[in-house]
């Protein structure tokens, strides 16, 4: 009986000391959530749920589960790259800390812990992340025409209007439609030679004077190049260019309507020492063949012989394969074939999730390298992504139950120190030039406060599209003071009350700033 005793109490004392450090919602795991999930897991977003409270995500709890544990299909946050190959901005992975505080909160119940101490969740909306821009390029409205076999491919070319030489420091996609715009490609026409193309078969330009800009993917970020001293670099766009929209709608979007635009941030005329990039398909293979019933692995280099006749500096990389892509990775070999520099390795390849990967630091390609790929196809009855049964034979085409093999790249020529750049704080300050993307500067005062309210104050003035918010602490919304900031976009006022004007209880509020797309917060305490 003593000993039963004993172990009846140690497994009480072993709960109860499991619950004080639970992981819970409030505590640990909402802002692992609003970091990593809820820019697509929110109301109107492009997941089909929405992950932004305590609420949606604990009923998830098996899927999500199932989503983060190590062996699942489709690993979420999706990110592909192999992070132990090369590092990249904009990382999406959950890190092992992460990992292991959502699985350790899933297995533990799924706690919500003091709702009293959840952060406010973000406030997202459908406009740009970087603001207006100096051009915004808009493609017609177009109804998608996707059948159940065949994906829509069609392209528009829309003139810039430009009556000057300019040259671009950012891009920003917007789709009109994010639940069927699977994947657009922006190139700049540079002489206005191209022309539209709705047939459903187009995915590129005709000419070869017409170049790469950007892409969008679903969950991808702007484009923005670094653009403050001691890096400065863009891409020069004239009179008489065009942009060239190649837009894929997949097989689900028939009769579904879409105008989608890219904004353009120019360097101020004038400006000196901007560094040109180039974005090419520097690996590819046009004339493969894939035989059914197994897999088949392709490389490809350039230049065909020799290596890169000058140095040069890659800023970013992008694979493209289809349905039938098993993996594909892409590094540059030295001469004597002992030197690889590493780019890119996507070990499980999506063709849901690709785009363009920024790398944390420009990587410097010496004269006389190859860039090399390789890749592997899985075409056999084993492939649950195979879109033919039986699996037939497949050769490079634009639709999607064709397949290709393209790595392109963002690249620019080599100057001594390249490799030393960190682009993580030279973009991160670049973005202070845009509306927005700076701290604002928000203060508060008095705070804690009483009964007279709470000023909040800001070094740059807001926007007059911006969105304020107030929360309590589980995420409710309380009031919203945007219809102050025309008054006074520098000064806002929170009377402590409800937006029905109901005083509000003492204890921990949020003010949430949605400037531009570029959220912010702050702590408010009512005594």
């Amino acid at each position: 009986m003593k000993k039963n005793g004993l172990s009846l109490l140690f497994t009480i004392i072993s709960t109860i000391s499991s619950s004080l450090h639970a992981q819970t919602w409030s505590g640990d795991v909402a802002q692992i959530f609003y970091n990593k999930c809820t820019s697509c897991h929110h109301n109107g977003g492009i997941a089909p749920f929405s992950l932004t409270t305590y609420a949606e995500a604990a009923p998830m709890a098996a899927s999500i589960y199932g989503a983060i544990s190590p062996g699942a299909l489709h690993q979420m946050p999706p990110w592909p790259p192999d992070n132990n190959y090369q590092q990249y901005l904009h990382d999406r992975a959950l890190t092992n800390a992460e990992k292991t505080t959502l699985l350790n909160w899933l297995n533990g119940g799924a706690l919500e812990g003091d709702a009293s101490q959840t952060p406010p969740p973000p406030v997202y909306n459908t406009g740009s992340v970087l603001g207006t821009g100096d051009v915004t390029i808009k493609m017609p409205n177009y109804v998608s025409n996707a059948t159940t076999l065949l994906d829509d491919y069609v392209c528009f070319v829309v003139p810039t209007n430009l009556t000057q030489t300019r040259t671009i420091k950012a891009v920003e996609v917007i789709p009109g439609n994010m639940e069927i715009v699977h994947h657009t490609l922006i190139y700049i026409d540079h002489n206005g030679v191209e022309t539209s193309n709705t047939t459903g078969f187009c995915s590129s330009p005709s000419s070869a004077s017409t170049k790469l800009l950007t892409a969008y993917v679903p969950g991808s970020s702007p484009l923005v190049f670094p653009s403050v001293s001691p890096l400065k670099l863009g891409v020069d766009i004239g009179p008489g260019s065009k942009i060239y929209f190649a837009m894929h709608y997949p097989n689900g979007s028939a009769g579904m309507l879409d105008s989608t635009k890219v904004i353009l941030h120019f360097y101020p005329p004038g400006t000196t020492g901007v560094r040109q990039v180039s974005a090419d398909p520097v690996v590819a293979d046009y004339s493969f063949n894939l035989p059914p019933n197994q897999l088949t692995t392709l490389s490809a280099q350039y230049p065909q012989n020799g290596g890169v006749p000058v140095s040069i500096s890659a800023l970013s990389v992008a694979p493209h394969m289809h349905l039938l892509g098993k993996n594909i990775k892409s590094y540059a070999l030295s001469p004597n074939n002992l030197d690889t520099l590493k780019h890119i390795n996507i070990p499980n390849w999506d063709f849901h999730w690709q785009g363009f990967y920024t790398f944390t630091h420009l990587q410097k390609i010496p004269a006389g390298y190859k860039v090399k790929g390789e890749a592997t196809y899985d075409n056999t009855a084993a492939n649950p992504n195979n879109p033919n049964t039986p699996p037939q034979n497949v050769s490079f085409g634009e639709n999607t139950t064709d397949e290709m093999f393209i790595v392109y790249y963002h690249y620019l020529l080599y100057q001594p120190g390249d490799e030393n750049y960190n682009l993580s704080e030279l973009v991160s300050a670049s973005l202070t030039e845009y509306s927005g993307m700076n701290s604002l500067g928000m203060r508060t005062s008095p705070n804690p406060f009483q009964e007279g309210g709470v000023s909040i104050m800001f070094d740059e003035p807001l926007d007059k599209n911006s969105k304020v918010y107030i929360y309590d602490a589980q995420g409710r919304l309380i009031q919203d003071l945007s219809n102050q900031i025309m008054a006074t976009p520098k000064l806002l006022h929170w009377n402590g009350k409800s937006e029905r004007q109901n005083d509000c209880s003492p204890g921990l509020y949020h003010i949430s700033v949605n400037q531009n797309g570029k959220m912010f917060s702050s702590k408010l305490i009512k005594q």
